[in-house]
């Protein structure tokens, strides 16, 4: 009899006016973009869940983030690094080296997903109503030369301003941080300004970093962190029926944001990879941890969300050092 009633009531929310709300999308395209083209489709869905979105593209996140805050926005899509400063738990997804594939990636957006998790997505004025990959962060380099931490000693890396945590690891690892913002350090990495960045293969064409990678540079095979991007919510301006339902919705079209990012980094050229030894890559992984439990006791990244990737990471490798 309950669950009747439950369904009538959920039932008869869905058939009454759907509430309007400002959905606004932090797209480097625009209008045209691919993340607005997918948040078209969350659009329709989000019909039947009683909302009616109007999505509003911004090729400026910051202002986006800004505009949520202001009231502008109800909800703003916006990266995951920027994304903390609403919710430092979903925030820390980013965390640098705690995803080491989008397997991993994958696993956690089912935990965060689930109703169970509901509770830690809200924090706050703010809930995380929305999460989906945005693909694995590479270090961009403009002479292929730089292809160890030692090398990188002195070397220009353009950092964002808003993350504290980029300069941080970047002058651990002997580099000059630059400060920049997503629409200008593209420009200082093409222009020579810097040598290094830090960018998911998804923003190689729409960026022309190959321009920056010319003719000498690489992209270090090796993933620094998966990135992700949150739809930030104005808690109030949401049921939290409609927050669930779009939790879902996002990581039940997970398959096909991912086959998005493989067809964007499909389009770098093989020619840019730089292979390093595994000795290499065990001295990143050491730093990296090194760097998230630092980051975690100066309040940067939040402890429960970083045990619980590395449960997802000693459940997918036992064997790796940190998991005996």
């Amino acid at each position: 009899m309950l669950a009747l009633c439950a369904t009538l009531t959920i039932s008869l929310a869905q058939a009454a006016d759907p509430i309007e709300r400002r959905i606004c999308v932090f797209d480097l395209a625009g209008n045209v973009g691919p993340v607005m083209t997918a948040m078209k489709d969350w659009q329709t869905a989000a019909l039947q869940w009683g909302l009616k979105a109007k999505l509003v593209a911004y090729t400026n996140e910051a202002i986006a983030a800004e505009d949520l805050k202001a009231g502008v926005c109800d909800a703003s899509l916006i990266t995951g690094l920027r994304a903390r400063k609403f919710n430092k738990y979903v925030g820390t997804v980013d965390a640098i080296g705690a995803m080491p594939t989008m397997e991993h990636m994958k696993v956690l957006l089912q935990v965060l997903a689930d109703p169970r998790s509901a509770k830690p997505m809200s924090h706050g004025d703010y809930e995380v109503i929305g999460l989906a990959p945005a693909g694995a962060a590479y270090i961009f380099v403009n002479d292929r030369a730089i292809d160890s931490l030692a090398k990188a000693a002195g070397k220009k890396m353009a950092v964002l301003e808003f993350d504290e945590t980029q300069a941080i690891m970047v002058a651990q690892a002997g580099a000059t941080p630059v400060s920049s913002d997503i629409t200008n350090f593209s420009t200082k990495f093409n222009n020579g300004v810097v040598d290094m960045i830090a960018a998911p293969l998804v923003v190689y064409e729409v960026l022309e970093l190959y321009k920056g990678l010319s003719p000498d540079g690489g992209i270090i095979d090796y993933p620094l962190l998966q990135l992700s991007i949150q739809l930030v919510a104005n808690k109030a301006r949401f049921p939290e029926r409609i927050a669930q339902q779009s939790r879902e919705y996002f990581y039940n079209n997970l398959d096909r944001v991912i086959e998005q990012l493989q067809r964007e980094a499909a389009t770098v050229n093989d020619k840019w990879w730089v292979q390093i030894p595994d000795s290499d890559k065990q001295e990143y992984e050491l730093m990296m941890q090194e760097g998230r439990t630092q980051l975690q006791q100066r309040g940067f990244y939040d402890a429960d969300m970083l045990a619980l990737q590395k449960r997802i990471r000693c459940k997918l490798d036992p064997t790796r050092a940190e998991c005996t």
